[in-house]
């Protein structure tokens, strides 16, 4: 059993790069379950994440360092934060782009409780869209965790959702999000604001502002989605 004690030393070791556990969970067993450092079947798992662009800082001076320009470079620079924190405390690392993927959004829905928005991005009831899941620690033990407390789906008391109706090309509605639209419109002479500022969307749903990504970081997401 990984003691609550041992899951706050984890917390503290990505804290000191600007990351934070968003909780985690025992697995139930059976088929799908992952595999932990060994190769047998994973215990337990802790999500790893970001609240607003707490890692920005960190992120960019490491990016500074690399002597040539490197692809993926978000995901690379995760990757060795938390590997290092899994090698330190006997996890295996996994990351959402890893093949095949892992079913990270249902794992942070059983972790935190939360439900999608409109936009496909999970809300959080502080944060709002203003957060990610970087990677993920598994454990061949059980964890010893809080229980989870059930938190509000703000979408369902958001009457307006301007979350559908800021996107000039109106690629989220509630059918779906249309990729193509999106990415031609990003690409193309009109997307400029979306290029420079993030998605109008994203930006114009109203909670979590204070977590709102800086334009600079906004920008760097969208030039990743354009490429």
């Amino acid at each position: 059993m990984l003691e609550r004690g041992m899951v706050e030393t984890i917390a503290a070791a990505l804290s000191a790069h600007g990351l934070i556990l968003r909780g985690g969970f025992n697995f139930a067993g059976g088929e799908g379950t992952p595999s932990g450092l060994s190769g047998a079947a994973a215990r337990s798992v802790l999500l790893v994440g970001q609240a607003g662009a707490a890692p920005w800082p960190h992120f960019l001076r490491w990016l500074e360092k690399q002597s040539q320009p490197i692809d993926d470079s978000l995901d690379r620079w995760s990757r060795g934060v938390i590997g290092a924190v899994a090698e330190k405390f006997g996890a295996r690392a996994v990351s959402p782009s890893d093949r095949p993927y892992l079913p990270f959004q249902q794992w942070a829905m059983q972790a935190e409780g939360l439900k999608p928005s409109p936009l496909g991005i999970l809300m959080h009831p502080q944060y709002g869209l203003w957060h990610a899941y970087r990677g993920a620690l598994l454990f061949e033990n059980e964890i010893a965790l809080h229980e989870r407390r059930d938190v509000i789906h703000l979408c369902d008391t958001c009457l307006e959702k301007p979350c559908l109706k800021s996107c000039p090309v109106a690629a989220y509605s509630a059918d779906g999000f249309v990729h193509e639209t999106c990415l031609a419109h990003v690409r193309g002479q009109n997307g400029g604001p979306c290029r420079t500022g993030g998605c109008l969307d994203r930006n114009a749903c109203p909670y979590g502002i204070d977590y709102r990504y800086p334009a600079e970081v906004q920008a760097f997401h969208m030039a990743a989605f354009a490429r």
